[in-house]
Order: C-alpha cells, then sequence, then structure tokens
C-alpha cells in the first residue's frame, strides 16, 4: 500500500548547497524546480538568513529578502556604502541566480565561501482569494501542502484565506516592516506562538492568532499589540498543511539520552527543523546535505546569524522518521517538550511499492 500521493519528493521540497566563485551573476542549479521560496544562508562564516518568495517578488534587479534571524524590515540589498551585497536576483527552472557580492556576512556566491538554500515549490506568483474577511493574495499547491500569502492589516481580528483545502499546521508570519517572525503550530495551539527569530519558550497572547486554530480555507489574526495585523501593513504567512508521505509537523519529548527519541514521520527526512518550547533554546535546521550519512552531525539555527559548532546535535535521517542521538539540550533534554517540522527525500513507500532505505 502506498504511503503518499508524492513518490518523488525533491519536485516539491529540495536543498542546493554551492561554493562561492564570484562569478556575476551565477545560476543555481540542481533544485529540479522552479522554487517559489527560497530559505538560504552562508555556511562558511556569520550572515543572516535570506527569505525569498514569489509573491513579494522583486526589487530593482533582485528578490525582496527578509532575514528569520532578524526583526529588520524588507530590503533589496543591491549596495551598502561602498560594499557590494550579493543577492539573489531570479527564480529561474531549475534554481535561481544570484550575485557575487563582497561581504561575506551579506553575499551569496564569493569566492571561497560555501552556502547553502531549502527550496519550497507553492504556485507561481499568486492570486486574490477573498475567503477571509480580508483579501489576500495566495501562492498555493494543494499537492503537498504549501502556500505563500500576502496581505494588508486592517487593525481589526479577521480572517485570511490561505489557499489550501486543508487546515494548515504551521503558520510562519512577518510583516514586510520591522517586526518579529510568528510561528504558529499545532502542536503548541494557537492560542500560543514561537518567534523564529528568537529563542524564547512559547508565550501565550490573544493578539497573534485570536486563539483560533486555521480551518481547510482561512486563518484568523487579531491587532492586539500590531504582532500580525497593524492597519496598513503588509504581512506575508507561509502555510503548511500536513500531507502523508512528504511533510509531518508533530512534537516530542526529549530522554536525555543519547539513545534518544524515536520520531516517526512516515518518510526519509530530507530537512528537520525542531525548537524547544518550554524553555529558551535555539531553532535547529538539519537536513540531508549538509551531512550526507548518518548520524547527520552539521546544522545551522534559524534564529542566529552564526556558524554553530558541528557536532552539536546528531540525529539520524531514517526510512520512516529520525532518530536523536544526543543528550543536547537543543533537541533531547530530559522531559523538554519540542516541535518539529519534518519533509521529505523518500515516501515511506510510494505508489511503485518500493520501500524507502535509511541512509
Amino acid at each position: 500500500m502506498a504511503y503518499t500521493t508524492i513518490n518523488k519528493s525533491s519536485e516539491y521540497f529540495n536543498t542546493v548547497t554551492w561554493s562561492g566563485n564570484s562569478s556575476n551573476p551565477r545560476n543555481i542549479t540542481g533544485v529540479g524546480f522552479q522554487p517559489d521560496w527560497v530559505w538560504g544562508k552562508i555556511k562558511s562564516t556569520g550572515g543572516n538568513h535570506y527569505a525569498i518568495d514569489v509573491v513579494r517578488g522583486s526589487g530593482t534587479g533582485t528578490l525582496n529578502t527578509l532575514n528569520t534571524d532578524d526583526t529588520s524590515a524588507e530590503q533589496t540589498n543591491t549596495s551598502g556604502g561602498s560594499t557590494s551585497f550579493g543577492v539573489y536576483t531570479s527564480f529561474d527552472s531549475d534554481g535561481f541566480t544570484v550575485n557575487a557580492g563582497s561581504l561575506s556576512a551579506k553575499n551569496t556566491n564569493e569566492s571561497g565561501q560555501t552556502y547553502i538554500a531549502w527550496n519550497w515549490k507553492a504556485n507561481g506568483s499568486g492570486a486574490s482569494n477573498t475567503d477571509g474577511s480580508i483579501t489576500s493574495t495566495v501562492s498555493a499547491n494543494n499537492t503537498d501542502g504549501f502556500s505563500i500569502v500576502k496581505y494588508t492589516g486592517t487593525g481589526s481580528a479577521g480572517t485570511v484565506g490561505h489557499g489550501l483545502s486543508t487546515a494548515p499546521k504551521v503558520l510562519i508570519n512577518k510583516a514586510l516592516g520591522t517586526q518579529d517572525w510568528f510561528v504558529g503550530h499545532s502542536s503548541i495551539g494557537f492560542t500560543k506562538f514561537l518567534k523564529l527569530n528568537e529563542a524564547n519558550a512559547e508565550s501565550t497572547n490573544s493578539g497573534i492568532w485570536n486563539n483560533t486554530a486555521p480551518t481547510s480555507s482561512v486563518f484568523t489574526i487579531n491587532s492586539a499589540n500590531g504582532n500580525t495585523n497593524s492597519t496598513g501593513v503588509e504581512y506575508i504567512t507561509y502555510c503548511f498543511a500536513e500531507k502523508k508521505g512528504f511533510s509531518k509537523f508533530g512534537s516530542y519529548t526529549g530522554n536525555g539520552n543519547a539513545d534518544g527519541t524515536f520520531i516517526y514521520t512516515g518518510f526519509k527526512p530530507a530537512y528537520v527543523l525542531t525548537k524547544r518550547t518550554d524553555v529558551s533554546d535555539n531553532w535547529v535546521i538539519q537536513d540531508n546535505k549538509q551531512s550526507p550519512f548518518n548520524p547527520t552531525y552539521d546544522f545551522l539555527l534559524a534564529d542566529s546569524s552564526g556558524i554553530p559548532t558541528a557536532g552539536g546535535t546528531p540525529i539520524d535521517l531514517l526510512s520512516n522518521g529520525f532518530k536523536v542521538r544526543t543528550t543536547s539540550a537543543y533537541s533531547n533534554a530530559s522531559g523538554g517538550t519540542y516541535i518539529y517540522m519534518a519533509f521529505a527525500e523518500q515516501p515511506l513507500v510510494g505508489t511503485n511499492n518500493i520501500p524507502a532505505t535509511a541512509r
């Protein structure tokens, strides 16, 4: 019996890495599709995470960027004083194009530096959606359960159409002006939130999601503290609905043992993002390209521009889930509670009835 309707996960999510060569521009290929959301970072030195998407589109010859590790406003980094900043300049049929730049902390293709980008497929530049009380622009892919939503705040509690046929389990929201990144996750409930740009524990605030879980057509926002719905402010929201054999969003409890918790996903993971929620701790990103063999030692922190010490939080990426192999509080403190987002490299069993194998 097939465990998925997506046999080739890499047509909807994929990770690419590259070594800079200072060519300008440079086409980064190997994604396998034209991405609609790219989240990238320099790996070899400290530097911000870049998030670009097709709905927010391009500025003057570049794609508008947001940094997941800080509160800064959307920016088009074409130059900064006398220093040229490297940026993403276009979405292409098999990846994206970058410029070289000359400042390590802000570049995308400097010689001697290494880079990574995680890529998701939505559905192009988007269309108007009037399912909610607030009109939105939505790029939605119901096959992989991912949509990109842009809307303008009204200052009053309201609903926003997300374009997916099933209720999202994860929402990641950011004002295009200076503001935190707010994360809603079904495992902590939508009376609570986390901040992607901070290590803080979960918090309760009705001003984020109006104490209301998303439905199959809309998510709900409120206006308290201007977090997700200030009057006249533009917002972008990345929405994720769970798809069997491709994506899984859940929680687990750490056991404080190097022979750690096993988390069943129903597929071989290509990407795992974890966050401890009961106390302050970082957002940990691990994938099948940073560490091609088990255990997966290399990782990055979504809320930090720095480069963490490799080997601090190993996990095994298995045919049907992931297993924590550390006592680190990052991912396996005894009694600690964690949420995760995982996307597939390969389903456990596809329609061809061929099972996945561990690495």
